[in-house]
């Protein structure tokens, strides 16, 4: 019989008075093994698209909260205009610390769980709050620009000269991202009917405040020090995979793990066929499991294993609730994958 959950909504207004849209997967059966707190992608919205992975997660004993971005998905705002990226970092620090602070959660483990631009979310709270999560996991993160992708100074000094002047103007040219970060033809088109998912051009400074972002945090991986286990589809053309290698090569953090997905695209949890999904989303449960004890996060010694290319691995701001929706729901798991490439480093 599939374990229950709980599933609850709820809007808040931010410090700078914008309503924003929260919502929490819960386990129903027991108290929860530690807190999640989803950092969803640019354009994305975390209801609709990150519903598997919050019900997943959550049928896994974990508690698990979302807040869509000023602008993104349900919440108020511009659609897709980041007017300043630190706002983004500050609505969910303010958000996730407020869920730490309940009554019930006060002695839980924090991780954050970031996908794509929702890596440098992650990383950039990381950042802000070094030693308050204990582990992170990153899925396609957003932490560089590619050498292939880097923009010519000219180009970047022109835009950079437009910007106060035409902020939100749909100016940046861009191929369909849905098209390259999503594998599966049905969940494509999944993807496209979501009226909540912005699928227009990049505004001009949001545009620029993403490439800023990924520049500073390009320069300042080494400054990483929390676990963090990061995840990448080798045939992603979104995010290349050789930022999240960088990620792993440079960061500080003393517990560190990497996966490569072979033929995997840039979205692995929603966006690859069903058996693709489970083993990625298993690999998140399981190296959760291992980190879930907060002081076992701090001291954790991984298990060798042998990979595929013969390597060796080693194993309370306030906020102004506006309206709160309760619902119950059922999950599902699906089934098999071959084991794709792993490093660990417990250095």
């Amino acid at each position: 019989m599939d374990q229950l959950f709980d599933y609850r909504e709820e809007y808040i207004k931010n410090s700078r008075g914008v309503e924003l849209f929260t919502c929490r997967w819960l386990p129903c059966s027991s108290s929860p093994k530690a807190l999640i707190f989803l950092c969803h992608g640019y354009g994305m919205e975390c209801s609709g698209f990150m519903k598997e992975c919050g019900i997943r997660l959550a049928r896994a004993g974990y508690a698990v909260f979302g807040v869509d971005y000023e602008g993104h998905g349900r919440s108020s705002g511009s659609r897709c205009y980041i007017k300043k990226f630190d706002n983004i970092v500050n609505d969910c620090n303010e958000f996730f610390k407020s869920v730490s602070a309940e009554k019930d959660y006060r002695d839980k483990g924090r991780f954050l769980y970031g996908e794509s631009m929702g890596g440098a979310v992650t990383l950039l709270l990381h950042k802000k709050e070094p030693s308050f999560y204990d582990g992170a996991v990153l899925v396609a993160p957003m932490c560089k620009i590619s050498e292939k992708l880097k923009p010519h100074p000219v180009v970047v000094n022109i835009l950079t000269s437009f910007e106060e002047l035409i902020p939100k103007w749909k100016i940046v040219p861009t191929k369909d991202v849905i098209d390259s970060a999503f594998k599966d033809p049905d969940k494509r088109e999944k993807v496209r009917n979501n009226k909540l998912i912005y699928q227009d051009r990049p505004r001009l400074k949001t545009a620029l405040e993403m490439l800023r972002t990924s520049m500073s945090l390009e320069e300042s991986l080494n400054e990483v020090t929390l676990p963090f286990f990061v995840l990448h589809g080798d045939a992603d053309t979104v995010t290349d995979p050789e930022i999240s290698k960088a990620l792993y090569a440079q960061a500080g953090s003393k517990d560190k793990t990497i996966k490569l997905y072979p033929g995997m695209w840039h979205s692995l949890t929603m966006g690859e066929p069903d058996e693709n999904v489970d083993v990625v989303l298993a690999d998140i449960v399981t190296w959760l499991d291992k980190h879930t004890d907060h002081e076992a996060s701090k001291h954790f010694q991984p298990m060798h294993e042998s990979i595929n290319n013969g390597a060796e691995s080693l194993s309370p701001p306030t906020f102004v609730p506006k309206q709160s929706r309760k619902k119950e729901s059922r999950g599902s798991y699906l089934c098999g994958l071959e084991q794709p490439d792993t490093l660990h480093s417990a250095m």
